[in-house]
């Protein structure tokens, strides 16, 4: 098997930073701290959707639309088409997949994704949860219009960076019918977006919403961490007196976070890593070949064998 490396990348930000500091560190972290790394400005898939349109372009109302026509469906490319038979051939129930968005705030000056995956020291700034339907795998999350239900290539088109998957480990796995229970009745009742970040049960935001699915069946896979002690918090000083000031969230509350090997989501002993890689245009395996890390899945080398 040929093995394929990649390292973290952080060098396609750093022109993108040294500007966004220039001019404004704090609106950026205002808006960082108000969405929690959800926001949908930017997304491929928000710009599919008709101006007509009022309400969730991915929730229960559009997916009525679409069955009956109201709403186009979204056509197929060869990337989607290959996203398409690889997730046919690798996803299960209860996956969890990461991707680094491109969500964009203030008309699209700043990189809001990355710059809230920064400050968290994660290579991702989104999640959801995969479930089997009707014969296809779709992703469970939610963003500021609510909780979505996407066809899992629908959902890549959306990855403006690296993308993995995670799973829960042959030990858990008994929690995965009760964590897909909760995101379908979250995705039904259409629960409001969490623009707080707070820890209440009555709102979500993307991480949170993939925290909370698996605590709702039995499995804690981490722990909050209060937003001032994220890893790189202290690296922007200006943002943090900004949001001080302005934000509804405070720096000493906690958050879930999709993290790293040490901290958040992505640092669970529960989670087995089935695939990673630093872009989104083609799947690295091809259909029906098994894909994993060439290391430890809690090791951060970044390697994929295929």
């Amino acid at each position: 098997m040929e093995a394929v490396t990649f390292e973290q990348q952080p060098s396609r930000m750093r022109p993108l930073f040294s500007r966004a500091v220039r001019m404004s560190w704090g609106l950026a972290f205002f808006a960082l701290v108000s969405q929690a790394g959800c926001l949908n400005t930017g997304d491929i898939t928000g710009q599919m959707i008709p101006h007509s349109w009022r309400g969730n372009p991915w929730g229960p109302d559009a997916e009525a639309a679409r069955r009956c026509g109201r709403l186009p469906s979204i056509p197929s490319n060869p990337s989607m088409s290959a996203w398409d038979a690889w997730g046919r051939g690798h996803l299960r129930d209860g996956d969890i997949v990461f991707r680094m968005g491109d969500a964009r705030i203030a008309c699209g000056l700043y990189p809001f994704s990355q710059i809230s995956a920064e400050m968290a020291d994660s290579r991702y700034s989104h999640t959801g949860i995969v479930a089997w339907e009707n014969g296809e795998p779709v992703v469970y999350d939610t963003n500021k219009l609510g909780p979505r239900k996407q066809p899992f290539p629908i959902w890549v088109l959306d990855v403006a960076g690296g993308i993995a998957v995670k799973r829960p480990d042959a030990n858990n796995q008994r929690f995965v019918s009760g964590a897909l229970v909760f995101c379908r009745d979250t995705y039904q009742r259409q629960v409001p977006f969490d623009r707080r970040l707070s820890l209440d049960q009555d709102q979500f935001y993307c991480i949170e919403l993939t925290e909370r699915a698996y605590r709702s069946a039995g499995l804690v896979l981490s722990e909050p961490i209060r937003i001032d002690h994220l890893p790189r918090y202290q690296h922007f000083p200006k943002a943090v007196w900004f949001a001080r000031h302005f934000s509804p969230v405070r720096p000493d509350q906690s958050a879930f976070v999709i993290g790293n090997d040490s901290i958040g989501i992505w640092s669970s002993r529960a989670l087995t890593l089935i695939y990673e890689a630093p872009d989104a245009r083609f799947p690295y395996a091809e259909p029906g070949e098994v894909t994993a890390r060439s290391t430890d899945a809690h090791s951060n080398s970044g390697s994929i064998l295929r």
